[in-house]
Order: C-alpha cells, then structure tokens, then sequence
C-alpha cells in the first residue's frame, strides 16, 4: 500500500447481482455514515442511482462510481441471464484493479450462481472463480464474525461428493493456508485450530464412517508435525459448545452447512465471507442475493459493512 493510502485504504466494491440487493446496499452503505476508507462501486450508474431511489437513499456520488454498463436493463427481483456477463465483468475489473495496485482490497456484494452457470459459464462461487483468476491452486472460504472464525475444507458441492473430496493431502494444504493467514491478517502467533470430523460422532472409531481415522487424522498429525497446532478430528455437533469454543482461533469444517449454519445462527446479517489464499484481500457479505428484497429497501446493509470493514483492517495490516 502507498504511503498516502495508509491510514485510509481504497476498496473496490463489486455491486453484484443486478436484480438482487447488492445495489441498494451499495447506496445504504454510504448514506449511513460512510467507512473510513475510500471507496470504489463497480456497477451501472443508472442501475445504482434508481436503486438508491427504490430504497428511499441518498443516490451515490458519481466520483464514487466507475461505470459498468449493464448487458440489458435489470427489473428488481427478475433474473435475467443476459446480465451474466455484466457481472463477471465487475468481478474481472476489480480483480484487475487490486492486482495492479489501485485498489488495496475487493468486496463482493452477493451473485446468483445459477445464472452465471446458465449462461454458459462454469461458476461455483466467487471462491473458486478468483481463485481460477489468480491462479490459486487451493483458495480457501473462511467466514468470521468477531473471534469466531470457520473455514470450509470443501465449499459448494453436492453432499454426496463431499467424502470423495476430502483427502489428507490437501486437508493439510488447507491447515497450512489457514495457519499461516491467521498469522498474516489475524496476527495470532500461534493459532489453534479445531478440525471437525467428517462422520457422526467423528466416525466412532470407525463404526459411523473410516474417513476420519483414515484420512482427516492423519491430515492432523502431519500438520502438527509441522508446527501448526490443529486438534481433532472432533465431533462436529459438539464442537462448537462453548467451553470448546474458547479453546480455538478457528474451526476446519469440512463441508458448508457443517459449519456455517453455527456462524450464521451466532452472527447472520453480520458476518463476513474472507477467502484466504488469494495474493490479494478479499471479503464479501454472509447472504445471497435475496431476490424477494431488491428495491424494497428492506434489505440489512450489517454483513457488507462488516465485510467493508474488514477489508479496511486487512489492507491496513497488508500496508504495515
């Protein structure tokens, strides 16, 4: 980060999903007490200036705005897949502007997957897509709200291909990323992290499932082999009961709604999507594009603020 950016970084915020909330959050954002950081919306300036309006809000600046022309006008709440390549396109500009050092950080309002997948591109999520981009083997998603923070071993598959995914290669991978980026951004000199078994009760010694003997310890002990302190395989359905929460730094769940249905039933609304990994920062909100909301005004701005904020706190600890 340059000298004159360090103690108000600049972010680039993508506006996501054109018939979904992420406009109007953008223009909620800013009419309540604007982040100390300077901030860039990627999106279509007429799309943004009646969003704001729907949502009964201040319209957005114009300096605040780089134009990105949509593909066809968008109607709240109605998908069209025209406008897929518009939203990729807000994707790739703020990837490009962060990697030449404009832009300090990205945060991503919400996308609808499955229109970016109708459209012919192959898309699981903005993880795996800017991953892809930067040529991160493995990226990892983490979701943190406070001092809790869960990081998924597998992100957006299908239940059944979970176990098939998961091996103690790249099990290890993923506690070495998240190690090290605890480190980085968290500035934990030692974190501790719990990993979740795969199977009831962590497997039962093999009863309910050999995954977690077979292939999730073994993952274990060769990390702590390494140095880092991870503990498990532990039984997921107790392992976030209090007493063992203030034990750990971070949880390794290894698939999505294994652990984040306890981060999003302690924090919804408020928690923060961070991809470790990546060469760059990148944070997003904890929600989908909530269709049923767009242009009602409805929608909670908490999760992109938080996710705003801590793009700032992550930029401010990159340029120190």
């Amino acid at each position: 980060m340059s000298t004159s950016r360090a103690e108000r970084p600049r972010l680039v915020i993508t506006s996501g999903e054109p018939a979904g909330i992420g406009p109007e959050l953008c223009a909620q954002l800013l009419a309540e007490a604007p982040p100390d950081c300077e901030l860039c919306i990627l999106g279509d300036r007429p799309l943004l200036h009646e969003r704001a309006s729907l949502a009964g809000v201040a319209p957005l600046p114009d300096e605040l705005i780089e134009h990105v022309p949509l593909a066809v006008p968008s109607v709240p709440g109605s998908l069209d897949v025209r406008n897929a390549s518009y939203v990729l396109t807000l994707l790739d500009r703020a990837l490009e502007g962060v990697r030449n050092g404009h832009f300090d950080a990205m945060v991503t309002a919400p996308v609808q997957k499955s229109v970016i997948a109708q459209s012919g591109v192959p898309f699981s999520g903005h993880t795996e897509y800017l991953a892809e981009r930067c040529e991160t083997p493995l990226p990892v998603m983490l979701l943190t709200s406070g001092t809790l923070r869960v990081a998924l071993a597998t992100t957006h598959l299908p239940l059944r291909r979970v176990p098939d995914a998961i091996n103690e290669t790249a099990l290890l991978r993923v506690l070495r990323i998240m190690h090290a980026d605890l480190r980085r951004w968290w500035q934990i000199d030692a974190p501790r992290i719990a990993v979740c078994g795969l199977n009831p009760h962590a497997g039962e010694n093999g009863l309910l499932g050999e995954e977690d003997q077979l292939v999730i310890a073994p993952a274990i002990a060769a990390a702590r082999r390494e140095g880092i302190d991870a503990q498990g395989p532990l039984p997921a359905d107790t392992a976030f009961v209090p007493r063992e929460m203030a034990r750990f730094d971070a949880y390794l769940a290894m698939y999505h709604d294994q652990g984040l249905p306890v981060l999003k039933h302690a924090a919804f609304g408020h928690a923060v999507n961070v991809t470790l990994g990546l060469p760059i920062i990148r944070t997003s909100v904890d929600h989908g594009t909530a269709l049923t909301l767009a242009g009602t005004g409805k929608a909670d701005v908490g999760s992109l603020r938080a996710a705003v904020d801590l793009a700032r706190s992550l930029a401010l600890r990159s340029g120190g």
